[in-house]
């Protein structure tokens, strides 16, 4: 198996993009990304891409990729597996690369959720439930997210207090980053007043549904030297999965599909979460983001609520989380989302970010949805080593 570098990166701001389509955003993100590659990138040297994508507006999503980038004779697969579908797709697209199939792969992440009605936009669950007991509401996301923070804030000794202090830490770090969607800042006292969507979570706890794409390069390690002197190598990735269904769950205090994840990724990569200096962590819910520290290895079971107070989880920290504002204040089209935090991570590594973490070597990646069903983690290192 060879080793994989991503050489390129590149991403569109995530925003309520009405004006643009899919077939706008996907140019537009890989036009960034090509320009990032040190020495240049053809369209020729392009041998294989993957797309993830939850759904588009715009057609059939593999066709518009390579109808739109101009690629119509390139092999294009589609990947989607809710929140974790850029970390999905990154893992098959490093696989492929891996494996001698391919030498370099786009991977490319998109989605357009601001222009799809709810209903659309969670595949119609009512109609795959109907001959159950219960069904799914509109409102699947929140709701179920909601019941493992409300348990956990219930056995822990964290508040609605720690979960406001994650709001506060990402958007003062989503303020410098112009890719972010919401870019002001909070205090502790804003994000407690704010109103209710479901309990536990407040409309500051919960990441804005948003538009974007982003876009990545990856290539073999003995191609690299045609691309780059500074790559990011994928050193790990982990895909773990859980039910989907709560009533099945013995402890809504952690999430197993993430904790299954990171250990594949740690194992994959010979690391420990000691190890990392720099984490883009899943905060579609600020409650998710508290308890991801735990499953991902970071804090003891419990004790999740002191990386914050501590300030361990700040710019110039010990673990800086979401050094990118994350998906609080930078948005959450989900085909995009873990694409977009490998681009922020590759930036880092290579000293290029715009909150920069001074000697970031090793960078995590997270997401989890389905919701808690599905969990992706992707672990990078920076040029230093091959």
């Amino acid at each position: 198996m060879r080793n994989v570098a991503i050489v390129g990166a590149g991403m569109t701001p995530f925003a309520e993009h009405f004006a643009l389509g899919m077939r706008d955003l996907l140019p537009m993100a890989y036009s960034e990304c090509a320009a990032s590659v040190d020495k240049g990138i053809d369209k020729s040297d392009l041998q294989a891409a993957w797309f993830g994508s939850m759904g588009t507006a715009d057609g059939f999503p593999s066709g518009i990729l390579a109808d739109t980038l101009g690629l119509p004779e390139l092999p294009v697969t589609r990947v989607e597996n809710s929140c974790a579908t850029g970390h999905d797709t990154i893992r098959n697209a490093m696989f492929a690369i891996a494996s001698g199939a391919y030498d370099v792969a786009l991977v490319m992440g998109a989605d357009k959720i601001r222009e799809t009605a709810s209903k659309g936009m969670l595949w119609e669950w009512e109609s795959m439930t109907r001959d159950m007991a219960w069904d799914y509401p509109l409102g699947l996301a929140q709701a179920g997210f909601a019941l493992h923070v409300r348990r956990y804030l219930y056995e822990s000794p964290a508040t609605r207090e720690h979960m406001a202090m994650v709001a506060v830490k990402n958007h003062r770090n989503g303020m410098t980053n112009p890719k972010a969607c919401r870019r002001f800042e909070l205090t502790v006292e804003e994000v407690l007043a704010a109103e209710t969507t479901v309990t536990p979570f407040g409309v500051y706890d919960c990441a804005p549904q948003s538009d974007g794409a982003a876009a990545l390069v990856l290539v073999a390690d003995d191609v690299v030297d045609r691309f780059t002197d500074r790559p990011v190598w994928i050193r790990g990735t982990g895909l773990g999965l859980d039910s989907v269904m709560h009533q099945h769950k013995k402890d809504l205090t952690t999430l197993p599909a993430t904790r299954r994840a990171a250990q594949q990724a740690f194992r994959a990569a010979g690391l420990g979460p000691a190890d990392v200096d720099v984490a883009e962590i899943h905060d579609y819910f600020t409650g998710i983001e508290l308890m991801s520290y735990e499953d991902l290895g970071f804090a003891e079971k419990f004790e999740a609520f002191k990386l914050l107070e501590s300030g361990a989880t700040e710019i110039g920290g010990s673990l800086p989380v979401n050094p990118s504002g994350g998906l609080n204040t930078k948005g959450h089209p989900p085909g995009a989302s873990g694409v977009a935090q490998c681009v922020e991570l590759f930036e880092q590594l290579r000293g290029d970010a715009v909150n920069q973490v001074d000697g970031a070597r090793i960078g995590l990646a997270h997401n989890v949805g389905g919701p808690t069903a599905v969990a992706g983690v992707t672990i990078l290192e920076g040029p230093a080593a091959r």
